[in-house]
C-alpha cells in the first residue's frame, strides 16, 4: 500500500479499524457489539485475509473470551446478587466504613482488593468486588471512582505481574526465572505501583469524571436486604472469599506435590476458577438463601433476575474478544513486535517496550505477555547478567500499558460503570498506562539492588 512495507501496512490498517469503532460508538451511536462487530470484519477485509478466515477468526475470538468470562461473569454475577439480596454486601460495605472511616474506606478497598488479586484473575476478582464498589460508595457517600479505582489497579497489576496469573506463569517458564523471587519482586513493585494509580490517582480523577452507574445495576447490588436475619460478617467473607481459598490452595499443592500426584490432580479441578466460583455460588445458596429464611422459589428468582443486566455486557465483551483475535492472526501483534526489537535499549526496557506494543496491537495482557516473551528471550540470552525475573514483570508491566477498544477489560469496566467511550479513556486506559509506566520505573530501580 502506497510503498508501504508489510508490517507498515499491517499497522496501518489496524489504525484505521479502531479510528472507524470508536467513530462508529462514539458519533454515529451505533451500539458497541454492533460496531465491534463490523469494524472487525472491515479489519479482516482490508487486511487481505481470505474471506471464511475473517468469520473463523471472530468466532475464536468471541468464543474464546466467553468461554471463559462469559461463565465467570455469570456465576459472579449470581453470587452478587445473592450477597445483596442477603444484606451480606451490606455486612461488608458498613464493617469497612466503620473500621476505616469515610476518608480511609478507598484504602481498604485497594488492600483487599490486593490480597484476593493474588490468586484470582482479574474476571474473577471483578466481579466479585463490584457489588462491595457500588455499595461501599453509597453507604459512604464517597465519589463512586475514589472506591472503584482502587479495586481497579489492584486486581490489574496482581493479573500482569505476579504468578499464578496465566502471562506472568508463562514469560516464567520462557525466561527461565525462579517462581519464588519472580511473586516476591513481584509485590515488592506490585504494592507501591497500586498506591499510586489506586488510592491517589482515584482521588484525583474522580474530580473530573463523575459517574452515574446503571440504575438496573444499582437496584440488583446496591439494594435494601430483603430479610431481617442479615449474615454477619464473618460469614459474609468466608462465602466471597471461598473461591479465592480454594484457587490458593490449588496453587500451593501445584508448587508442593509432582505432577501425576492424585491429590495436585484433584486440586487443579477444585482451585480451577470455574469450579471454585461454583463451589461458592452453591455455598452462598445457603448462607446468603436459605439460612437467610428465603424460600427455593425466591433464591431462583434472585439467580434468574441477576442475569438480565449483564446480557448485554457479555455480548460487548464476547465481541471485543473477535476483534482483539481478527488483530491476532491478521499479523499486527507479530509485526509490530518484530519491529520493536530492533531498538537499541536495555533488555527490561526492550521487553517492556515490545510487550506494550502488542497489547497496545492486541488488547490481550495475556498475549502481550507471552508474545513479547518469546520475542526478546533469544536476545536476552547473547546479553549476560540480565535479571530473569525482573524480566518476567518487565514484560507483564509493558502488557498492561494503554488498554484501549480491543481488550475485552475496557468494555467490562465501561459498561459496568456506565461510563462514555472518553470517560473510559480518561480513567481506565490512564490508570493502565500510569501502571504499566510506574511499574517499569520501579522495576529498574528494584535492578540496580538485586
Amino acid at each position: 500500500m502506497l510503498g508501504m512495507s508489510h508490517d507498515a501496512t499491517l499497522l496501518f490498517n489496524a489504525v484505521i479499524a479502531i479510528l472507524a469503532l470508536i467513530l462508529m460508538i462514539t458519533r454515529l451511536r451505533i451500539h458497541p457489539f454492533i460496531a465491534l462487530t463490523i469494524t472487525s470484519g472491515l479489519l479482516g477485509l482490508i487486511s487481505g485475509m481470505p474471506l471464511p478466515k475473517i468469520v473463523k477468526s471472530f468466532q475464536d475470538g468471541f468464543g474464546g473470551v466467553l468461554g471463559f468470562v462469559g461463565i465467570v461473569l455469570g456465576l459472579g454475577t449470581m453470587l452478587g446478587k445473592l450477597m445483596a439480596e442477603s444484606g451480606g454486601a451490606d455486612q461488608i460495605a458498613q464493617t469497612l466504613v466503620r473500621a476505616f472511616g469515610r476518608e480511609r474506606v478507598h484504602w481498604a478497598m485497594m488492600m483487599g482488593a490486593f490480597l484476593v488479586g493474588i490468586p484470582l484473575f482479574f474476571e474473577i476478582g471483578f466481579v466479585l468486588l463490584i457489588p462491595l464498589v457500588f455499595i461501599v460508595a453509597r453507604r459512604s457517600g464517597v465519589p463512586l471512582f475514589k472506591i472503584g479505582m482502587p479495586m481497579l489497579a489492584s486486581l490489574s497489576v496482581m493479573h500482569g505481574l505476579v504468578p499464578p496469573h496465566p502471562g506472568p506463569l508463562l514469560a516464567i517458564g520462557i525466561f527461565g526465572a525462579d517462581i519464588g523471587k519472580t511473586i516476591f519482586y513481584g509485590l515488592l513493585v506490585g504494592l507501591p505501583t497500586v498506591i499510586i494509580a489506586g488510592p491517589m490517582f482515584g482521588a484525583f480523577i474522580s474530580r473530573y469524571v463523575d459517574i452515574k452507574p446503571s440504575e438496573e445495576l444499582m437496584a440488583q447490588l446496591v439494594r435494601e436486604p430483603q430479610t431481617t436475619k442479615l449474615p454477619g460478617f464473618a460469614t459474609t467473607l468466608i462465602t466471597v472469599l471461598a473461591p479465592v481459598f480454594l484457587m490458593l490452595l490449588k496453587t500451593l499443592v501445584d508448587v508442593t506435590l509432582p505432577e501425576g500426584h492424585a491429590m495436585r490432580d484433584l486440586m487443579d479441578f477444585i482451585g480451577n476458577p470455574i469450579v471454585a466460583l461454583l463451589a461458592a455460588l452453591l455455598l452462598a445458596i445457603w448462607t446468603f438463601g436459605i439460612a437467610r429464611g428465603f424460600t427455593r422459589q425466591q433464591v431462583l428468582k434472585f439467580v434468574d433476575q441477576s442475569l438480565a443486566p449483564t446480557a448485554a455486557i457479555v455480548l460487548i465483551i464476547g465481541a471485543g474478544g473477535g476483534f482483539k483475535q481478527m488483530l491476532v492472526n491478521s499479523g499486527v501483534g507479530t509485526a509490530i513486535g518484530q519491529l520493536a526489537v530492533h531498538a537499541q535499549i536495555s533488555p527490561l526496557l526492550l521487553a517492556w517496550f515490545v510487550a506494550g506494543v502488542i497489547r497496545v496491537a492486541t488488547g490481550s495482557a495475556t498475549v502481550a505477555t507471552i508474545t513479547g516473551a518469546g520475542i526478546v528471550a533469544p536476545l536476552v540470552a547473547l546479553i549476560p547478567g540480565t535479571n530473569k525475573e525482573l524480566l518476567v514483570l518487565a514484560t507483564g508491566a509493558g502488557s498492561l500499558i494503554l488498554s484501549h477498544v480491543n481488550d475485552a477489560g475496557f468494555w467490562l469496566v465501561k459498561e459496568y460503570f456506565n461510563m462514555s467511550v472518553g470517560e473510559t479513556f480518561k480513567t481506565w486506559t490512564v490508570m493502565e498506562t500510569l501502571i504499566s509506566v510506574v511499574a517499569i520505573i520501579f522495576i529498574m530501580l528494584l535492578n540496580l539492588v538485586v
